[in-house]
């Protein structure tokens, strides 16, 4: 499943990070990449666990937390502590699929890597280029969002992102671990949610249809779910 959230961060939240990370130093972005992808990444990184990148990081939390979207979308078990990218110059990443399993920086803890996400910090009237192209069975998407949306979509997919020809393309970069492993599940999951969301809009909640609709996503979920 690929989608897209709108408004994660607000216009504010956008700005205060954009202004902390334009004043940031940036590091080699393929002190992060696996062998494969190091060979056709070509971009700049936060240090990762930086205490810049720890504290917009949260900010980024947070607003995953007050969307309701993304909840259903990834139900999340775990979040990788959201990291940052620059990409200006030409800079590129050529086609590759993420690390199956990460590793949380300076701790113990390794996170199945279900969901990637990448939330967007410049607008696309700032840069040229710089498209997310995201690969799956019904062929090429790409994604290209105002800053303060978001991307969602299967770590299993073959992605890369197009040469930045003009300005800089700044963005936040995790993955997350879902409570269902399949996306296939998760996909019937949201399906299932967004329905039984918009019938709550015109049923009473007591109603039969809707309790009934309720019980077999609630049900579905409890047999899915891994914690």
């Amino acid at each position: 499943m690929l989608i897209t959230i709108p408004n994660v961060l607000s216009p504010a939240d956008v700005a205060e990070m954009r202004a902390k990370l334009d004043a940031a130093e940036w590091s080699d972005g393929k002190v992060t990449a696996g062998y494969q992808a190091k060979k056709v990444k070509d971009n700049q990184q936060l240090v990762e666990n930086s205490p810049l990148a720890v504290e917009l990081g949260d900010k980024i939390l947070k607003g995953l937390a007050r969307s309701p979207v993304f909840m259903s979308a990834a139900l999340p078990l775990r979040v990788f502590p959201p990291m940052f990218n620059r990409y200006t110059g030409g800079g590129r990443f050529g086609t590759h699929v993420d690390t199956a399993i990460r590793q949380v920086v300076a701790t113990a803890q390794r996170i199945r890597t279900d969901v990637s996400a990448t939330v967007f910090l410049t607008d696309p009237s700032e840069y040229d280029g710089g498209e997310l192209i995201i690969e799956d069975s019904y062929g090429e998407h790409s994604v290209k969002l105002p800053a303060g949306h978001m991307v969602l979509y299967p770590g299993t997919s073959l992605h890369r992102v197009e040469p930045v020809t003009r300005g800089a393309r700044v963005s936040s970069f995790f993955w997350i671990q879902s409570m269902v492993r399949s996306d296939g599940d998760r996909t019937l999951l949201f399906d299932l949610d967004q329905s039984i969301q918009k019938l709550a809009l015109e049923h009473a909640p007591d109603d039969p249809k809707l309790v009934t609709l309720t019980g077999v996503y609630a049900n579905l979920l409890r047999r899915w779910a891994e914690m």
